[in-house]
């Protein structure tokens, strides 16, 4: 049981480490810009897609990656000059309505380029074993690397906040836009970094996460909803508030999904445990985001 229970642990880490991949750029174009982008996904699935096509072409997911990476900038680059510029000073609404259409433009283009049925990808060389980690505990290495690299890139973006004047700027951006602007900071110019580098992010997040599951149209919207749930627990514009949140729901939604049916059959027919073990581990996240907003509205790491 120990065992399967660290196994479990892991498999939430490593979950929660695409969270946060999403959800730091998702935080920091509303911390930031004040901007709901529903098409947040769209960027994650154009990674995956954009990445799986060059990887399938080449042989190398290696070589797939930089394409998934600069394919998911361009098409958030190209999303923020088009759409979301003009979308600053509206209301949530606008920008609600906006980015969902992108959503289904994006569907619609992916299905017309690649059809519908779902693509498996392969794990890349060296990294389609396991290994020991603890006598019993054979774990994935992909999903190691996985972890891996979200923990790299947390750092870099602490880095990146904290240490440099980019950072500064995007800090103070987050605080008070109006006088970043009048201290002659080209605001557009940060705007523009700032959703590319979160489009990148995005990116990032769908190639890793193709060969764990499957490339497949709408695959951004399955997981945006929880990414948003990330945001707003950890605080809207915090990085450091989303790699905690991030980290802490998808244990706990891994958690309840791998051991609360058989719980629940102590006490009830495997049917109906099966049932009711499956409803609540699927708003388990969403019962813990009400009782965190109950005690801190803000978030966990609100920005002053």
């Amino acid at each position: 049981m120990s065992i399967l229970l660290i196994e479990q642990a892991l498999n939430g880490v490593q979950y929660g480490v695409t969270l946060f991949l999403l959800a730091a750029g998702l935080t920091l174009i509303f911390g930031i810009m004040g901007v709901i982008n529903l098409a947040h996904g769209s960027l994650y699935m154009i990674g995956a897609y954009a990445g799986m096509y060059a990887a399938a072409e080449t042989g190398s997911f290696w070589l797939g990656l930089p394409v998934a990476l600069a394919a998911a900038a361009v098409a958030g680059l190209a999303v923020e000059a088009l759409v979301i510029r003009r979308l600053y000073n509206r209301d949530h609404l606008d920008q609600v309505l906006a980015t969902f259409a992108l959503i289904l433009m994006a569907n619609q283009a992916i299905i017309l380029m690649f059809g519908r049925q779902p693509i498996f990808t392969r794990l890349p060389a060296g990294f389609d074993g396991s290994v020991q980690l603890l006598p019993g505990l054979a774990y994935p290495t992909y999903r190691l690397l996985i972890i891996a690299v979200g923990l790299a890139v947390a750092a870099g973006l602490w880095l990146l906040i904290n240490r440099t004047r980019v950072g500064m700027l995007v800090r103070a951006g987050a605080t008070n836009r109006d006088m970043v602007r009048a201290l002659g900071v080209d605001i557009r110019l940060l705007y523009t970094v700032v959703f590319g580098l979160g489009a990148l992010l995005a990116g990032l997040a769908g190639y890793m996460a193709g060969p764990i599951g499957a490339v497949q149209v709408g695959m951004g919207e399955q997981i945006l909803l929880a990414t948003f749930v990330v945001v707003v627990v950890g605080g809207v514009g915090s990085i450091r508030g989303a790699f905690v949140a991030a980290l802490i729901l998808g244990v706990v939604d891994t958690m309840l999904r791998a051991f609360l049916p058989t719980l629940l059959r102590q006490v009830m027919t495997p049917a109906e445990a099966d049932q009711l073990g499956i409803g609540i581990a699927s708003m388990g996240i969403y019962l813990l985001m009400a009782l965190v907003l109950l005690i801190r509205p803000r978030g966990l790491f609100a920005t002053a």
